[in-house]
Parts: structure tokens; sequence; C-alpha cells
């Protein structure tokens, strides 16, 4: 997959008036045009790899500032704060935001932070769930290093196809004295797992399947020897709540527990050699379809990139209790609730079924053909019949040709099944699944005739 291109006008101009320069005086210290310099600025040229480097030699320059988009989630999370009912008036599309972004992105920074600070009727507030969310969204869900380190580890640890649990395991009692002990439900009727360091052990419930194990001895091993590292990426980032941060923490230590027991590059390896067959990876990584569809919205490593998946949970309400979005465009996935079309709810009633469905939005733009999305119910973790989700894992259509699970289905344009955003959100006209009316919409009355959707709507009020 190739990177889109770098465009970085704004940086740029700024960069050369702190420098107090003309465009001519510039592009010549760059080795380039000032026509050339002219239209980077005005971002009608990509900048190049060439002239980063000129930048990073001739001036005090940090490349990172070029991506400063990325600080709110790109276009995507630009269209995530918009499509806000309160601007539902405003008909703003996505060319429109692209041009905002493109052309002020500090603007846009400005607005993103302002709009990510203010609760409903504009008090302060900050959900820390939602803080949280913005820094993985922010980088992407890679952590480089982490990933570095745990393929690492698994190599020390010769984590293979074998019994990961008893490598895991001979781990946490060689260097840490820890030993492992199942414990029946009533003895841990409230906790998955349990480190207990005065019996120095580390408890489990019986409820516990085996994927789960795995991953909670892989967890203490992150928090045992790997907190300095952990805690530094965390302390970087910046939250006015240390709620925020605890929860950002928590997801690091996840993150770096399913690195060891899928190693970047085998993992990735895999991938590529069965098509990205999710039975076949969960098997062969002894993971459970969750944390499987956790890793694949990871793989993003410089010269080393996966299909960029988005993964979401959510429960029989259509919420979303975890979305991530990886270097996904599917931005339906970051939304609060889901759209009933969307097979991620007839999951519920196919248990264990792998569910695969072709879908678009209504609104889609140029380039966006729709996303191949593949769904499985799962059960809360220790808690079997208790909780029940459902976890949905995409990729864009155009990628998934060749996949294992598009094998057989139709991936043209037409033959997607059109989704929205969420009833309060989706304009689409028509729709007999529709529960509430869309924010922002006239509603039309007609005494003769009653439609097959209880709303029916006319032009934008305002």
């Amino acid at each position: 997959m190739v990177d889109d291109a770098l465009r970085a006008g704004p940086a740029i101009r700024r960069l050369r008036k702190r420098e107090n320069l003309t465009q001519a005086a510039m592009a010549s210290r760059l080795s380039i045009s000032p026509s050339y310099l002219n239209l980077i600025e005005r971002n009608q040229r990509p900048v190049s790899a060439r002239v980063v480097m000129a930048l990073v030699e001739q001036f005090d320059f940090d490349p990172r500032s070029m991506r400063e988009d990325e600080a709110i989630g790109g276009l995507d999370g630009l269209a995530r704060r918009f499509a806000d009912e309160r601007f539902a008036d405003l008909a703003i599309d996505r060319e429109e935001l692209d041009e905002f972004l493109s052309t002020s992105p500090q603007a846009a920074a400005a607005f993103a932070r302002l709009y990510d600070n203010a609760g409903p009727a504009g008090e302060a507030y900050q959900d820390p769930l939602d803080a949280s969310r913005r820094e993985i969204e922010r980088w992407r869900n890679h952590f480089a290093d982490l990933d570095r380190e745990a393929e690492e580890l698994a190599d020390e640890m010769r984590l293979s196809r074998g019994d990961i649990g008893l490598a895991l395991t001979e781990r946490l009692r060689e260097r840490h004295q820890l030993s492992v002990r199942i414990l029946p439900r009533e003895v841990l009727p409230d906790s998955l797992s349990r480190l207990d360091l005065h019996a120095r052990q580390v408890q489990l419930s019986e409820m516990l399947g085996p994927a789960s194990r795995n991953f909670q001895l892989a967890l203490k091993i992150a928090q045992l020897e790997k907190a300095d590292e952990i805690m530094s990426i965390a302390q970087g980032a910046k939250f006015d709540d240390e709620a925020a941060r605890a929860l950002f923490k928590r997801h690091l230590d996840g993150y770096f527990a399913a690195a060891l027991l899928m190693p970047y590059s085998r993992f990735l390896r895999a991938c590529d050699a069965t098509g990205y067959d999710l039975p076949v990876l969960e098997r062969r990584f002894s993971v459970s379809f969750e944390q499987l569809a956790h890793r694949l919205t990871t793989l993003q490593r410089v010269g080393q990139r996966g299909l960029p998946f988005f993964m979401v949970r959510l429960d029989r309400a259509g919420q979303f209790s975890k979305s991530f979005m990886g270097a996904s465009t599917a931005r339906f996935a970051g939304e609060e609730v889901s759209c009933p079309l969307w097979d991620a709810h007839r999951a519920f009633e196919r248990a264990g079924e792998l569910v695969v469905q072709y879908v678009s939005l209504d609104d889609a733009g140029e380039g966006q053909g729709g996303w191949l999305t593949m769904m499985r119910s799962v059960e809360g973790s220790g808690a079997p019949g208790d909780a029940r989700f459902v976890v949905a894992v995409g990729v864009e259509a155009v990628l998934a040709t060749e996949l294992a699970q598009a094998r057989g289905l139709s991936l043209r344009p037409a033959d997607a099944q059109r989704i929205g955003p969420g009833c309060i959100r989706c304009y689409r006209e028509g729709c007999p699944q529709r529960s509430l009316p869309p924010r922002g919409r006239k509603l039309h009355f007609d005494r003769m005739r009653r439609g097959t959707s209880p709303f029916e709507f006319g032009e934008r009020q305002g």
C-alpha cells in the first residue's frame, strides 16, 4: 500500500515566514525553483523526500510538523467532529473539509481542540474515554517501538506454534519467580486475573478460555518488563485528565501483549500467505477473534505495511464499546451508534458464525467505494452467557479482492449494501428501517398518504 502524497504547504509557508525569507530566497536554499516552492505552499505539489532532507539540513525543522493533521485524526477525524448534529444545517461536505484541513491545518486543529473540550451545551468537558481514543487515533494505533520490543522478546522466548501458554508461564517463573494458578469462579467472582505478590502468584479465573489466559499472562509480562517504555509513551500524551492517561496506558499494555502473541513480521507473513483468512489466523496464533481484530488495525510499520483494517465492538443496542480506526477511512465505524442495515446486528443471532457483508455509505464520495466487513459474536471475557458483543473488522473493498473471506462475493459497487452513520445523522430517504428522524431536516406530513418510512423529510432547516 502506497502512502498518500505528503502535502504540507502551510507548514512550509510558516517556516519561510519564521525565517523572514522570500519564496525566491528559500527556493534557492532548497535548490528548487521559486515556482515549484509556490506550488508546494499552495498544496498543489507534494513535498518530495529530497525537499524534506533539504529542509532538515538548511533549517531547524522537524519533519513531524508536516503531519500536524494527524493530531486530529486527519480528514476522517475532522469529518467525525463536523458530523455533529449542531452543524447539520450547514451542509459541509468532505471536499470542503479537505480544503479546510489542507489550507489551514492549525485553524482546523484549533476547531478540533475547542470541539473536543466542549460538552453538548458548550460547557468545559473532556470525556476520558474519548480523550484516550483520540490519542490512539493520533498514533493510528501503531506503536512501532512496542512492536519491535515485543518481536525481540518473542524471539528470545522462542514463541512459536507450540504451547504458547507454557512458554509464558515459564517466563513468569524464571524471570519473576511467579507461578500461575487457576482459581475457581467463587474465589475470583469479579476478576479475570490478579497478581498476588505475597503468594508470588499470577491468579487466573477458571472462566477464561485458553486464548484469554494466554493474553492475561502476556499482559502481566508487559506490565512487569515493559512498564518504563509504556509509561514513557503514556506520559508523552497531552491529557487534562489522568483517567484518560490511565486508559491510554491500559491500551498500550494490551497492545504489547497482543504484539507478543502475534509478533509483527511473522504475523504479517501469515496474513499475506493465507489471504488474511481470519479463522486460520486465530488458530495459528492461538488467539481469540477479538484479539485478532485488534491486531489487524496495527499493521502500519514503515516498509512493511499490512492492509488498513478498522475494528469495532458493539452491543445489542448498536453502541460501539470499542472503535479502532488504524489507517482505515471507514468513518461510519467512528460513530457512536451503527446503522441497523449493517449485518453486524445479525451476527448476534448467528453465534460463532463469521458473517461477511460488503457495505458502502450513502454519501460516499469518490474513492470511497465501500468496505468488506466481517463480523462474529463474542462473549464477554470470563463471563460466558452473561455478556455478548459483536466484533467487526473491515477493509476497503478495492483492497479486499484477494482476501479469503471475499471469495465468491461480488465486490461491484452496485452490489454493496448502502448504510448510514446512524439514523439521526443519516439523510437516506425512504428507509423502512429508520427509527429516528434525521437532525436538521424539516419533516413532511401528508394526511392523504402514509409512506413505508415512519419519517419523511425535505431540505435542511436554516
